[in-house]
């Protein structure tokens, strides 16, 4: 992301973020291109921070059709029927987040992400991926870490008023101040696969119980064959029947996935407006972090429950400690 300066129309428009960044920063933003792939609720919040934050572009992937759920917790989709006209999810949102900020590049890319080649990845500096299974957000993080270039993967998902962001950066290198000086360091990432295959018994007893109920439901969701989100209530009995199974393959308690929890994730198929936006807003921040080198960064899950308001941070991997 190094080369060309600011122009004066840019630092004009981000004169406030300049002030707090600095402008070296907002450059790097400038000239940034991020991919986001799953255009719901959480994602549309993201989408909107970084674009007005002025990154250089955003191409989106969502081709599925316009639907009352999706309609429920994306502000990007205008209510008018009339502009829909066949066209997909990810073009009626990019239409709304062009106008936000005409300065950015927003594009739109037809087709399944999992088929995408590297050579596609390699455009991007940072890629984000959301309303996948479990077994294709894995693909295309082994697609990321497989370039020349080191790009930012994150995955982020919100059921009902819960969410949970991954974050994977690979070998990640940053400054930061500390008692009035520049420190420079680094963090070593495991990506997906390594992370969620962390023996449960050896993770620390307080680590969110969110962690677990998500594993589980994207477990059943690929034995079952669903797309993401496409569970409900009726499901519930044989959600519990394999949280026992995985329960006492990992030789964990239930009680660490409460039946309670498993319920509100699989009751609430629609998001909870007030959850994207915290969480939407969460991973603005750290995309920011990541692509301007400053700031310390989450390492590796974050988990929000609007239930109690807590946002906890997780570091679950078998990865050196941090430098």
């Amino acid at each position: 992301m190094d080369g060309e300066e600011l122009t004066e129309q840019e630092t004009a428009l981000y004169d406030r973020q300049i002030r707090v960044w600095g402008a070296d920063a907002q450059r790097r933003l400038s000239k940034s291109h991020i991919l986001v792939c799953g255009m719901k609720g959480t994602v549309a919040e993201f989408c909107k921070n970084i674009v007005l934050a002025g990154v250089g572009s955003v191409t989106l992937v969502d081709d599925r059709v316009v639907t009352e759920e999706a309609l429920s917790a994306n502000f990007l989709i205008p209510p008018d029927e009339s502009v829909y006209g066949g066209r997909t999810v990810a073009e009626i949102c990019g239409d709304s987040l062009r106008e936000f900020n005409p300065m950015v590049s927003v594009s739109v890319q037809k087709g399944d992400i999992s088929s995408f080649g590297g050579d596609f990845f390699d455009k991007f500096n940072v890629v984000v991926i959301s309303c996948c299974s479990a077994g294709t957000k894995k693909l295309i993080n082994d697609k990321c870490r497989k370039l020349s270039k080191r790009v930012a993967f994150y995955t982020v998902d919100c059921r009902d008023s819960c969410g949970e962001i991954f974050v994977d950066l690979q070998s990640y290198k940053y400054s930061k101040k500390k008692l009035g000086e520049t420190v420079e360091c680094e963090i070593q990432y495991p990506r997906l696969e390594d992370a969620i295959s962390v023996p449960w018994k050896v993770l620390p007893k307080k680590v969110s119980k969110l962690y677990f109920a998500m594993r589980v439901i994207e477990s059943f969701e690929e034995a079952e064959g669903r797309k993401a989100g496409e569970i409900t209530i009726g499901d519930l009995p044989a959600l519990l029947k394999l949280r026992k199974e995985i329960c006492e393959t990992q030789s964990l308690n239930e009680s660490h996935v409460p039946s309670i929890l498993l319920e509100r994730l699989v009751m609430g198929a629609r998001e909870f407006p007030p959850a994207c936006a915290v969480i939407g807003g969460i991973l603005g921040q750290e995309v920011i972090k990541a692509i301007s080198g400053k700031g310390d960064p989450l390492k590796n899950f974050f988990f929000f429950d609007a239930m109690d308001g807590k946002g906890i941070i997780e570091d679950i991997s078998n990865e050196p400690p941090n430098k």
